[in-house]
């Protein structure tokens, strides 16, 4: 594992202090909320689902795929159906874990066993900040954010480069996203939008010249992290399938995320919600297999429940973190990571965008989920990404990874002399073992404000997320880009300008 601590508690970024990088194990025994009898029935049931009803598959570059491992696939519906047999076939000799090679070394990520990466948010539309309020994202916007994901270093992963630059043609964006997410960051990354095979093949091409490797280097060091959803109900459109495939084959990581709505695209009980999702989840794996046995192709989870009342999603909800915990229990029985998120439905960052995270974030912990997405700045149920909810979520996070910290309990820790030294009725203020350990003992918070009420008042009585304000820009003004060779960002800004070229003259 390359990624360590530094012993101090200050980052690049001057006077801002924060935890250093390092990674997060998760030392508790993973929750389980359901009997292993029950993870059987979900898992026969699933299997039952993929035999009689199966999964319209668009694309024929899968079907095909998918008839030479022995699927029943039906040509005139593009309906394919698995045997049981197959899929328990298929789902042998897959990794449960793997490593994503970052641009900067010590900032590679192992995924799978306890391990709990974080991930900021990816897909937004919209941004939102105190200043301007909510909009549509720009590229300064994407610009802003990755910086800030760079800055923070609770966040392991660049998850998506934050919201979408809506002013750039729809074909086109995501090459520039990219650039940033390559150039103004150097930890690992996933592209937010890698729903086609061309657009997939690019991400791929500029991972290669950002870790200046080539397929098989890539293949062996994989670098990125991919990511898709079916169109539930139990449809896999021909994008989706062709990001699959091009992941697989190139050997780099690629979640399968079934998108799942209690009552709206499954069925209205958490409980037929799961089948449902374990089924399209098994079925995108066995594709990745098809395309590329033992490739790395791990388990998605987006379970979650819409407002009966409205038909609106609903997120960070008991149903949500039921789901969270019982998909982990069903990736752990398959021996696969899992990848999860931290969401809330709120339209702002206020109490209910706090306590919706905590609840999904407390869920991902107690569910051993080894990639948590969209854990920084997401909000409106995926609408849109804030900056300061982005600070919100680094605090938890950062409450997260301190509770998670092992305990020392060596001769010095416990601190037998000092007990001694004070005797009944003193006090630790003063002792040798306090003044040795009171600056790096306790968890140091980036965003709470731990003053009295005078204090807090003289200073202007500012709310959390005024000072979440406050931080966020400090630290893009304080922001200092990674070092990258000036050959390697201009291979990467021509890659950019040959294939926006190339896209325009195929229009």
């Amino acid at each position: 594992m390359a990624r360590r601590s530094r012993p101090n508690r200050t980052s690049r970024t001057s006077g801002f202090k924060q935890l250093p990088f390092s990674e997060v194990r998760n030392p508790l025994p993973p929750t389980e909320l359901i009997s292993t009898d029950q993870v059987e029935v979900i898992h026969h049931a699933s299997l039952r689902v993929l035999r009689d009803v199966g999964l319209k598959v668009d694309s024929g570059v899968a079907r095909k795929l998918l008839a030479g491992i022995g699927a029943d696939v039906d040509r005139s519906s593009h309906r394919v159906r698995f045997d049981p047999a197959l899929v328990e076939e298929m789902l042998v000799g897959i990794p449960s874990e793997f490593t994503i090679h970052a641009r900067n070394p010590e900032k590679t990520v192992l995924v799978g066993g306890n391990s709990l990466t974080f991930a900021t948010v990816c897909g937004p539309s919209f941004v939102s900040d105190l200043d301007k309020g909510r909009r549509a994202g720009t590229l300064e916007d994407v610009h802003n954010f990755v910086k800030l994901s760079s800055s923070l270093n609770i966040f392991h992963h660049e998850g998506g480069a934050g919201c979408e630059p809506l002013e750039l043609p729809p074909e086109t964006r995501h090459l520039d996203m990219m650039l940033a997410q390559t150039t103004l960051c150097d930890k690992g990354w996933q592209p937010c939008w890698m729903n086609t095979a061309d657009r997939a093949r690019d991400c791929i091409e500029m991972a290669k010249i950002a870790l200046q490797t080539d397929d098989d280097g890539l293949r062996a060091r994989p670098g990125i992290l991919g990511g898709v959803n079916t169109n539930s109900p139990l449809l896999l459109d021909d994008g989706q399938a062709e990001a699959v495939i091009e992941f697989a084959r190139a050997g780099q990581p690629v979640h399968i995320t079934p998108f799942t709505l209690a009552g709206a695209m499954s069925p209205v009980t958490i409980g037929g919600s799961l089948v449902q999702q374990n089924a399209e989840a098994l079925a995108g794996i066995v594709l990745g297999q098809a395309a590329c046995r033992g490739a790395p192709v791990f388990y998605g989870h987006f379970t979650s429940n819409v407002d009966m009342k409205t038909g609106s999603p609903a997120f960070g909800t008991p149903e949500y973190a039921q789901s969270v915990m019982i998909s982990g229990q069903m990736a752990r029985r398959y021996g696969l990571p899992i990848r999860s998120s931290n969401t809330t439905a709120s339209a702002c960052a206020d109490a209910q965008a706090t306590y919706e995270s905590n609840m999904s974030i407390n869920a991902c912990v107690q569910g051993h989920i080894n990639v948590m997405m969209h854990a920084g700045g997401w909000l409106e149920g995926g609408l849109t990404c804030s900056f300061e909810k982005l600070i919100l979520d680094a605090e938890l996070l950062q409450m997260q990874a301190a509770m998670l910290k092992p305990i020392d309990l060596s001769d010095d820790a416990l601190g037998l002399k000092a007990i001694a030294e004070v005797g009944p009725g003193g006090h630790f203020f003063g002792t040798a073992h306090t003044l040795a350990r009171y600056e790096t003992e306790f968890y140091d918070p980036i965003l709470s404000d731990w003053r009295n009420f005078e204090a807090w008042e003289q200073d202007g009585s500012k709310t959390a997320i005024q000072r979440a304000n406050e931080i966020w820009k400090r630290l893009l003004r304080e922001y200092e880009k990674p070092p990258i060779d000036p050959a390697v960002e201009e291979e990467l800004e021509a890659y950019v300008i040959r294939r926006k070229e190339k896209i325009a003259a195929d229009e």
